[in-house]
Order: C-alpha cells, then sequence, then structure tokens
C-alpha cells in the first residue's frame, strides 16, 4: 500500500458539485490530516469530503431549498441500504471500529477531501503516506510487568547465581517449538501479490510455549542484582507474544498486522540484546 500510495496516479473524484474554493485542492501545510477529515465548511453536521462524495454543496446547509442535506443524504444512504446512524464521519463509535476500520475512514475521506480539484499533488500523496505510517507503527504494549511481579532472593552467592542459571537452562530446553516465526512468516508471505492468512495458525504454539516460558520465569527464584536484567527479558517475551497476536489479526485487522510484521525483527533483536545482557551479567558473577 506504501508503494502504491508513493506512485504518480491521479484520482477523480466522481462528484456533482465542486465550488471555488475547492478547485486548488486542499493545503496540507496549513490543514492536519484530521483536520481535513471532520472539516465542515457549512457547519451542517455532515463533513466536506461526505457531501462530496453524495453530490451536495458542502458550502451549503441545504444544497436543495427547504432539504437539508443531512437528511438528502440519509435518503441516499437508505435507498441504498446503508447505515444512516453515523452520517457525520466526526468519529462516533470509533470504539466499535478495528483499527483497520478507522485507518480505511481517514483515508478514504482524506483523499475524497484533498481530491476535489480532480488530482492529488505529490504533498498530499506524501501526507496520506505519513499518516499510514504512523498507523502501522507498533502498538504500546498491553501488558508490563514490574519488580513486585518477581520471585527476587536476597541471597547473591555465586551457588545462587548457578542455581538461577540451572533454571533458566532447564526453561529453554522445555519450552521449544520445532519451527520459527520466520517459518511461519516465509509461508505467509505467497509472493509479492498472495498471502496465506491460513498459515498463521501455526503461531500458536509459538505463542503458547512463549508465555509458558513467561509464567515460568516470573516464578524462578532470581538475585536481586540480576532482577533488572530478568525483568527486560520477560517484558521482551511478553511484547512479542502480543506482537504475534496481532500478526494473526490480518483477516480482520489489516493494520495492526502489518504494523506487527513491520515491527517484528525489532522486537526479537530486542529480546535477543536483553537475553545477552543477562547472559553476561550471570557469566560476570559465576567467573568472579
Amino acid at each position: 500500500m506504501l508503494i502504491l500510495l508513493k506512485t504518480n496516479f491521479l484520482f477523480k473524484n466522481r462528484e456533482t458539485y465542486q465550488s471555488k474554493d475547492h478547485l486548488n485542492g486542499l493545503n496540507y501545510s496549513d490543514l492536519a490530516i484530521e483536520d481535513l477529515v471532520s472539516k465542515d465548511s457549512d457547519g451542517d453536521g455532515v463533513v466536506d469530503w461526505e457531501e462530496s462524495l453524495f453530490g451536495t454543496d458542502p458550502t451549503k446547509k441545504e444544497t436543495t431549498a427547504g432539504t437539508p442535506d443531512k437528511v438528502t443524504i440519509d435518503k441516499i444512504k437508505a435507498s441504498r441500504g446503508g447505515d444512516t446512524k453515523n452520517t457525520s464521519g466526526s468519529g462516533t463509535g470509533d470504539e466499535n471500529l478495528t483499527k483497520t476500520e478507522q485507518f480505511s475512514r481517514e483515508l478514504f475521506a482524506t483523499i475524497a477531501a484533498a481530491s476535489q480539484g480532480g488530482t492529488m499533488d505529490p504533498a498530499s500523496i506524501e501526507a496520506i503516506t505519513t499518516s499510514l505510517a504512523e498507523k502501522i507503527k507498533n502498538p504500546i504494549q498491553r501488558k508490563t510487568y514490574l519488580n513486585p511481579d518477581l520471585k527476587i532472593s536476597t541471597d547473591e552467592s555465586k551457588e545462587s547465581v548457578r542455581k538461577y542459571a540451572d533454571a533458566l537452562d532447564k526453561i529453554q530446553k522445555i519450552y521449544t517449538v520445532n519451527y520459527t516465526v520466520l517459518d511461519v512468516l516465509q509461508k505467509f508471505i505467497v509472493d509479492d501479490n498472495n498471502v496465506d492468512s491460513s498459515v498463521l495458525s501455526k503461531l500458536d504454539p509459538i505463542i503458547s510455549q512463549t508465555e509458558k516460558v513467561i509464567d515460568v520465569t516470573l516464578k524462578t527464584s532470581v538475585p536481586k542484582s540480576l532482577s533488572v536484567l530478568h525483568l527486560n527479558v520477560i517484558n521482551s517475551l511478553q511484547r512479542l507474544v502480543e506482537n504475534l497476536k496481532d500478526i494473526q489479526l490480518y483477516d480482520t485487522d489489516v493494520i495492526i498486522a502489518f504494523g506487527a510484521i513491520n515491527q517484528y525483527n525489532n522486537n526479537a533483536n530486542t529480546l535477543e540484546v536483553d537475553m545477552g545482557n543477562l547472559q553476561a551479567a550471570v557469566e560476570l558473577k559465576l567467573n568472579n
């Protein structure tokens, strides 16, 4: 989609009304995308892009004298079997929409608004591309573990550290899967134009095993001096679990899924660094 938005193309808006104010399109340097989506020039409760879409005048509350534009649009929607409950496009009901649905509405509204001059200039395309990039960023970690969640030991002896290291090794050997996330993602991406979302169910065993690792690791007694590094590993594992679950949402929330796929390597690398730091600290204590 990013490639599509950055290629040279014209978006012809099929509209039945276009005022002089819209001949040159909209200026992104002055209006944010969110402003464009909610812009209502005549203050009639119907945003400009929707008025343009249904052929009413965004500068008049009544394109047809005696009939409010909102009523006109509601009648058109009703005749098409559409929903007339939320015609303003102002965001009412966003909490019931997926990220993909929210973004699709915003993207469609933005393109409709920005193309009222008949074309979209490079700056407009770049603005929409930037909006898409923001939408697919990794979401905030939904669950974060803190020190009180750990089983911290005050015993800092070499014997205690060795026992801790042995416990981690045991966890790593017990909870394994005979394939990796990358194996699944390679099968998911069939070619440049096709994916096979059915293979994403193969992430379930990896998610399940990782959740078990988190649970057991939380219950593992950790010397206090290693607790911060120990906690970092657990939170990195949790981030990956959420990451993989988001990837599995491809069929229902493609924006979330693409964001998760985009961030997987970063999350996996962070986990590798955190595990390396913990291992180095353990070895240092055992060798001193």
